[in-house]
Parts: structure tokens; C-alpha cells; sequence
């Protein structure tokens, strides 16, 4: 049985042109945690994460506060069924 976590979420706010996605690529890496950050068309990011379920609460709790000069409004995540995940990269 896979004791993971997947979760996708959508984090608003001012969040694309502040190194958004590569502070969360390195927190993750440091979490030990797989997954995926994009900018969305529409100006969110989406955060595809899985890992231990404290290294993604962390991951996730971060993800309201982001780096420095966001300012996050609105963070909304579902879980995902298991996938094959392995690192974590940005796009």
C-alpha cells in the first residue's frame, strides 16, 4: 500500500514573476518530496506534489506564503490518485 500523499494545487495571488516556482522546487527538494510547478495561463501556479504526509503538509502549508515578494491570495488543493512521480521539476 502506498503510505504517500498526492495533491494538486492552485495557488492565486501574485505568484508568476516572483520565483515562485523554482522556491518550490528547491523546498521540495529539501522535503524529499516529487512532483511539478507550472504557471497557468490565467496567472496561478499549479503545484503537483507527493511524498510523506508531513513533508506534504509542509510543502502545502508553504504554499500559502510563498517567496518573497508573492502574496499569495487563495490556495485550493484536491488529492490525486497515485501516480509515478520522481523529482521535482518546473515548467
Amino acid at each position: 500500500m502506498d503510505d504517500r500523499v498526492y495533491l494538486r494545487c492552485l495557488v492565486s495571488g501574485r505568484v508568476q514573476g516572483v520565483f515562485f516556482r523554482a522556491t518550490t522546487r528547491s523546498l521540495a527538494q529539501r522535503l524529499g518530496v516529487s512532483g511539478s510547478a507550472r504557471n497557468l495561463s490565467d496567472g496561478r501556479v499549479e503545484v503537483i506534489v507527493c511524498g510523506p504526509a508531513q513533508a506534504v503538509q509542509e510543502l502545502r502549508g508553504w504554499l500559502h506564503r510563498g517567496p518573497v515578494g508573492a502574496r499569495v491570495t487563495r490556495v485550493t488543493c484536491e488529492q490525486l490518485p497515485p501516480q509515478d512521480l520522481h523529482g521535482f521539476v518546473t515548467g
